[in-house]
């Protein structure tokens, strides 16, 4: 009796995802989760929209030089908002990704790790734009905002961009802060929202006692606050500056230390998981 034979079929093996591949379905991932969240979108979105219709509406008084108070609110919004979708979204998204396991469990796939921060970097851009846009919306319909011209536009792009990479890092390093996810909100909300007190962003910078402008210009929000402002305001408005510029290549190089230095900061205190763990 003969044993018929049996041919085995020949094992296909599917080739790896690409790296950009793998990166677009990361940042794919990454937006779908944020604008999932209705309290993110919420907080992160529409505070500064409602923050700009109410200050729009109560104090839109003439601060001189034909320069009305929502115009030069603009800029410290517009800086207050890159805040909260950079520094403030990253510290407690990351935080309570790090306390509910995703990290850990993240860190034991194939997936590249840096494919887990490029997806952070592209949620906090698009973010980032949609508060910029809606923000500058609102501000010409509805109060009459002059937008930059010309090679303002320029400058606002890198004051923005180098404050939201500022804010970005800062954040992802203040994720080690929080001892667990629902500490997170509690221990960064605060602190951002006496960096906007403090920056210039709900009042003239020139009006807040000089010591809190010293400490305010140990942080990225006061530089990026003053950087919009020079292409939101006339030339003339400079000299109620400190330092009576704009100072552009002064605030260039602080938050460009400050990407160096929370890039320092991050890589010394990123962890993949909880310390309780």
């Amino acid at each position: 009796m003969t044993t018929p034979a049996t041919t085995q079929s020949p094992v296909t093996t599917r080739p790896l995802p690409s790296l950009p591949s793998v990166y677009r379905s990361r940042a794919s991932v990454e937006l779908k989760e944020f604008f999932r969240q209705r309290e993110s979108v919420v907080f992160t979105l529409m505070l500064p929209v409602l923050l700009l219709v109410v200050f729009g509406a109560v104090l839109n008084f003439d601060l001189g030089n034909g320069v009305t108070f929502t115009q030069y609110f603009m800029a410290g919004i517009i800086a207050a908002g890159i805040l909260g979708a950079s520094m403030q979204n990253m510290a407690i998204s990351i935080a309570t990704e790090r306390s509910d396991g995703t990290l850990k469990s993240l860190a034991g796939t194939p997936m590249p790790k840096s494919a887990y921060f490029v997806g952070k970097v592209v949620q906090v851009l698009a973010v980032t734009v949609a508060i910029i846009v809606v923000l500058l919306l609102i501000g010409v319909v509805f109060y009459g905002i002059d937008l930059p011209s010309g090679a303002e536009w320029l400058t606002f792009a890198w004051v923005a961009g180098l404050g939201a990479a500022a804010c970005t890092l800062l954040g992802i390093a203040l994720s080690s802060l929080a001892k667990n996810g629902r500490s997170a909100s509690a221990t960064v909300t605060p602190f951002a929202l006496l960096l906007q007190f403090i920056s210039g962003v709900f009042f003239q910078f020139s009006e807040i006692p000089t010591w809190m402008q010293t400490v305010a210009a140990l942080f990225p929000l006061k530089w990026m606050a003053q950087g919009l402002r020079s292409v939101f305001l006339p030339d003339v408005m400079a000299a109620s500056e400190p330092a009576g510029s704009w100072e552009l290549g002064r605030i260039a190089l602080v938050l460009g230390a400050w990407c160096v230095a929370g890039l320092l900061l991050c890589v010394a205190t990123f962890r993949w998981q909880d310390s309780a763990h």
